[in-house]
């Protein structure tokens, strides 16, 4: 699309609903939406100030007032889960009517590509699209705008999950709702708004991170951006980037090879899903308030140069949007990144591994989870294609702590502590669950251990017992640190007999490399 037209649909949905006496809703309210059970849910739209609207839904009626701005709003009873569809009755002045709603549990599909990826992606789509003929099974996607203004509405509507609409909707999303659906037998609403490359700052409200110091460097960064990209001479200077880069797209032409990549316009970067704000602005704001049981979420590689930052930023967007919301602290449950690029040779520092940390240590705040997928990577593919058992492993965590399944261990295995013994350090972990186990092969892989001086070398390592392992080199008589899975793509083996992979962690502090100097 233009982005001169997105510009203005961008505008036109930011604004208030005064222009026309029309009674107004916003698109997440519409046919064939899911309510969440069990809770109160606010339904809103606009109307002229001062209207009086009502809001009908079985045998509960709701009233409430246009404000000066034209916004009203109600909250609905709580009410069970059910598949007899309801209508749903809106009166100010004018009337509307949607058709088809369910009760049961909504689900909110964020993050960056990985969650993006959908079923087509998947490697078994051929068979999962067959399989995913789901009436009471709802989709929605919310259309990415990066703005910095607050939106009010998006384009997009509810749909009921076929083999052929699943197969542009969320893989991980969409797998990991036909597992509630069909464990729980409730009706499942899932809302798509993933947004490939995007970092994690672009999902808060820019305000909010302008007020907290510890990103104040982060946001001088980007007020030092903006203001050279709204410049003359930027302006000026992607001018002549176009002129070089459309000669040299006529000359591969020519050549019969292929044409090198448009540069990026100041006005991509500026409504682009990097800038602080502008996620949150344009695809989070538009549902903002809609009732849901919780988040899951896929991102931290556009982020991974930043790990250090990452520790503080990740769960302050998890709190800001709890905030947001009004709901409490719903649930949270992400994924960790998977392993991507060459193997290494030699143990040493990672980016990748310092975000991997950063994530889990997110997992201070209450009610969330970490999905573990250090097995299910791709050396050469940073989206790899098996994301039917990366859902499954989200699943565990929503099933155990928001749906009684108290049989099931949704955590992998976690470093709890260290004790040296001459060259050898045993290591005890948590979360065991049957006990440990090796992949692949007998020997235990994916061991690095050092002495003082801080030089690491591959270790050997044993399962002693159900929740220790020991770990050793020759070439360090005296231990001081171990580290498990510590790189971009590491060659590790170690999982609970549950077939969830041990979380990859270090016993050291020493600094990181993503530290700002």
């Amino acid at each position: 699309m233009n982005s001169k037209i997105l510009f203005g649909l961008s505008g036109l949905l930011a604004l208030p609903f005064l222009a026309s006496a029309e009674l107004k809703l916003p698109a997440i309210v519409g046919d064939h939406m899911v309510l969440q059970q069990k809770q109160a849910n606010p339904i809103w739209g606009w109307d002229d100030p001062g209207t009086e609207v009502t809001v009908t839904m079985g045998n509960q009626t709701k009233t409430a007032t246009a404000g000066d701005d034209g916004r009203w709003e109600v909250r609905l009873d709580p009410l069970e889960a059910s598949f007899d569809p309801a209508t749903l009755v809106v009166k100010g002045t004018s009337t509307k009517e949607f058709s088809d709603v369910l009760v049961g549990e909504v689900w909110m599909c964020s993050g960056q590509s990985n969650m993006g990826m959908t079923v087509a992606g998947d490697w078994k789509v051929q068979v999962e699209s067959l399989a995913s003929n789901h009436p009471n099974l709802r989709l929605i996607t919310v259309p990415r705008v990066g703005t910095q203004e607050l939106q009010n509405d998006f384009n997009g509507k509810w749909e009921s999950a076929n083999s052929e609409n699943c197969k542009t909707f969320s893989a991980v999303g969409f797998f990991y709702g036909r597992y509630l659906h069909e464990i729980l037998d409730v009706p499942v609403g899932l809302i798509n708004n993933a947004w490939g490359g995007s970092a994690a700052e672009a999902w808060v409200r820019r305000e909010s991170l302008e007020k907290d110091p510890r990103f104040a460097a982060l946001m001088e960064g980007w007020v030092r951006r903006e203001t050279l990209l709204q410049s003359e001479e930027e302006k000026a200077r992607y001018a002549a980037a176009l002129v070089a880069w459309e000669e040299k797209v006529k000359a591969a032409k020519e050549a019969g090879t292929s044409p090198p990549r448009r540069p990026s316009s100041p006005e991509q970067v500026l409504t682009g899903n990097a800038r602080p704000g502008n996620i949150f602005a344009g695809v989070v704001h538009p549902t903002l308030g809609y009732g849901m049981k919780g988040v899951i979420w896929y991102q931290g590689e556009s982020n991974a140069g930043r790990a250090y930052e990452y520790r503080s930023l990740f769960p302050y967007m998890i709190e800001q949007w709890r905030a947001e919301w009004g709901q409490g602290d719903f649930p949270f449950y992400w994924v960790q990144l998977a392993d991507f690029r060459s193997e290494v040779e030699q143990p040493g520092d990672s980016q990748w591994a310092e975000l991997r940390e950063a994530q889990t240590m997110a997992m201070s705040l209450s009610n969330t989870g970490e999905a573990v997928i250090i097995d299910l990577g791709e050396a050469n593919d940073i989206h790899p294609k098996n994301k039917y058992d990366v859902a499954a492993r989200l699943v565990r965590w929503a099933l155990v702590k928001d749906y009684g399944y108290a049989n099931i261990e949704p955590q992998s295995p976690t470093y709890s502590e260290m004790s040296v013994d001459g060259n050898k350090a045993t290591l005890t972990f948590d979360h065991v669950s049957g006990g440990l186990r090796t992949v692949d092969v007998n020997e235990v892989h994916g061991f690095a251990i050092c002495g003082e001086d801080r030089k690491w070398v591959w270790a050997d390592a044993k399962i002693t017992g159900k929740d220790t392992i020991e770990v050793w080199s020759e070439a360090v008589a005296a231990p001081v640190a171990v580290r498990y899975a510590w790189a971009e793509n590491p060659v590790c083996n170690v999982h609970s007999k549950d077939g969830l992979p041990l979380t990859p962690f270090r016993t050291d502090d020493f600094p990181m490399i993503t530290k700002p100097k």
